[in-house]
């Protein structure tokens, strides 16, 4: 016999637990919004991390010249990578345990939690064209799921997210200019195209755009702060500047996939076979290396205890396949 494994997901207090139509219009329309999913709290936290790295301070330091924080802007780039590398609340914000009870229900229960992004976005900044995050981060099988996170209130004015509902049903275009990029099989299709210049913001210039005309015009995705939304890697998605004069547009964006997906990706650079062993194990089992967290973060991982349940395999005789029960 096998090894069994009835996933089942953990009990906790504030757990978050997802409606069969949140899962059916995520698989449907490639993204789902959890209002208020990311308790004051956390935010709190996530929002002051964002400052700090933006003021260039440490948690613990007087900030300075903090009176008009807009002359202060954060000059360099608009978004840091892997913050959750390097400091402990931005480890606590990728492993938020009902951010991941979401992305447990569509796409687990083994989860990986692959990447984080802080972004800032100051008046007159920011934005990325029309792009397919599963472009960037491959995992096979193509399990990758976005998080984005409001860190405070977003809007068409100062930035916010547009998507083009259904376009997770599309193939990832292979870019032109990126390494990697091929999801699919090479040559698996007879017409899949390559794309010019993706996530370029003038449309003329990306090719992308081409395709999301296909569709019914693009939706805006206004937030409050502790609003999430989760996305397919398949998804048409941009943002435009923020065109305010005295607002920014602070926000935390996370990535993971199913665990049992094998991931030739890791943000310091391509591993070549396997950067797996930099994933850190959310959610559930795998077979394949993982990561832990670094800061001690608690996540929720099976416990090997299936004694209470009840587990189908497939045997039979004579070639036929039959359900059998086995009681443990």
């Amino acid at each position: 016999m096998g090894t069994y494994y009835t996933p089942k997901s953990r009990e906790r207090e504030d757990r978050y637990l997802v409606s069969t139509d949140q899962y059916t219009h995520y698989h449907r329309n490639g993204y789902l919004i959890a209002r208020g999913l990311v308790s004051k709290e956390d935010i709190a936290e996530l929002y002051q991390l964002a400052e700090d790295t933006r003021l260039k301070t440490s948690p613990n330091e007087e900030r300075n010249n903090a009176s008009d924080p807009l002359n202060e802007e954060f000059k360099q780039q608009t978004r840091i990578h892997m913050l959750s590398r390097l400091d402990p609340a931005a480890e606590r914000g990728l492993l938020n345990p009902r951010i991941v009870d979401v992305i447990e229900a569509l796409i687990g229960p083994d989860v990986y939690a692959v990447q984080s992004m802080m972004f800032l976005n100051p008046p007159g900044r920011g934005g990325q064209g029309w792009h397919q995050d599963a472009c960037y981060i491959r995992t096979h099988p193509d399990t990758l799921i976005g998080a984005w996170i409001a860190l405070e209130e977003v809007d068409e004015a100062n930035g916010c997210l547009w998507v083009v509902p259904g376009s997770n049903h599309e193939p990832i275009y292979p870019p032109d200019g990126i390494g990697g990029g091929n999801v699919h099989a090479v040559d698996a299709f007879s017409d899949l195209h390559a794309v010019q210049h993706v996530s370029h913001l003038d449309d003329e210039v990306n090719t992308l755009s081409r395709v999301v005309a296909n569709y019914p015009p693009p939706i805006s995705v206004p937030m409050q702060p502790g609003d999430v939304l989760f996305f397919h890697s398949h998804l048409f998605h941009r943002s435009y500047p923020n065109q305010t004069v005295d607002r920014f547009r602070r926000s935390y964006v996370l990535h993971y996939c199913n665990a049992r997906s094998w991931v030739p990706w890791d943000h310091d650079h391509f591993d070549g076979d396997s950067g797996n062993y930099r994933q850190i194990l959310a959610r559930g089992r795998t077979h394949l290396p993982y990561a832990e967290p670094k800061f001690g973060t608690e996540v929720y991982l099976y416990d090997g205890d299936d004694s209470d349940g009840e587990n189908v395999s497939m045997m039979g005789m004579d070639g036929m396949m039959m359900p059998v029960v086995q009681k443990k």
